[in-house]
């Protein structure tokens, strides 16, 4: 599979960054092309102009300041988050590329507003490497908007066909490092077997 894997996080020596690496390694290993998009190391600009906002609906024009991105999308069979969580929901530049790129025209079909429809129907598989730092009791608590995107909202654009997985460290702020190093393997061992 070709595997879109995108990552998020400022930091090159957080866990997040050692998870991200795992990620890329072992898909390598099993034999998938990926095509690893960092955020960060890229400059993305997470911020919606508002020439943007204004020709949201205009397919196919709004995808023109997204193009390569759009592209990278399209390509992917199968998609890749890894990312923190802050303040219990999706980190502000991860949030932003949402917002710019799963647009009319890309990720759905509003031609129709009363019958949208998905347009990520080639996306076979996903999958999220996600970091909390609060328990997971915490989380389901304020309804963990981070899972539901990935389990729910990115499953809907493909139809419901594609399978997702969710992997969540929880409490990362009294972990110990042996707790650590088995997220990370359950992280490379899913990976190696992803398909």
């Amino acid at each position: 599979m070709h595997v879109l894997v995108v990552y998020c996080h400022p930091v090159e020596t957080s866990f997040a960054s050692a998870l991200h690496q795992e990620v890329l390694r072992n898909l390598r290993a099993a034999g998938h092309t990926v095509d690893d998009c960092d955020l960060y190391a890229e400059g993305f600009n997470p911020v919606m102009s508002r020439e943007e906002r204004l020709g949201y609906h205009d397919v196919p024009a709004n995808r023109a300041t997204m193009a390569s991105y759009v592209d990278r999308l399209q390509k992917a069979d199968a998609l890749v988050f890894c990312f923190p969580t802050w303040c219990f929901g999706l980190p502000a530049m991860l949030k932003g590329f949402f917002d710019r790129l799963f647009m009319p025209g890309v990720a759905f079909d509003i031609s129709d507003p009363a019958n949208v429809k998905p347009m990520l129907t080639h996306v076979q598989r996903i999958a999220a490497v996600v970091t909390y730092g609060r328990p997971r009791w915490m989380a389901w608590y304020m309804g963990n908007p981070p899972r539901r995107i990935v389990t729910r909202y990115l499953k809907r654009l493909t139809g419901n066909r594609a399978r997702a997985d969710y992997h969540a460290c929880y409490h990362m702020n009294v972990a110990t490092a042996s707790r650590l190093a088995r997220f990370k393997q359950r992280v490379g061992e899913a990976m190696a077997r992803f398909a």
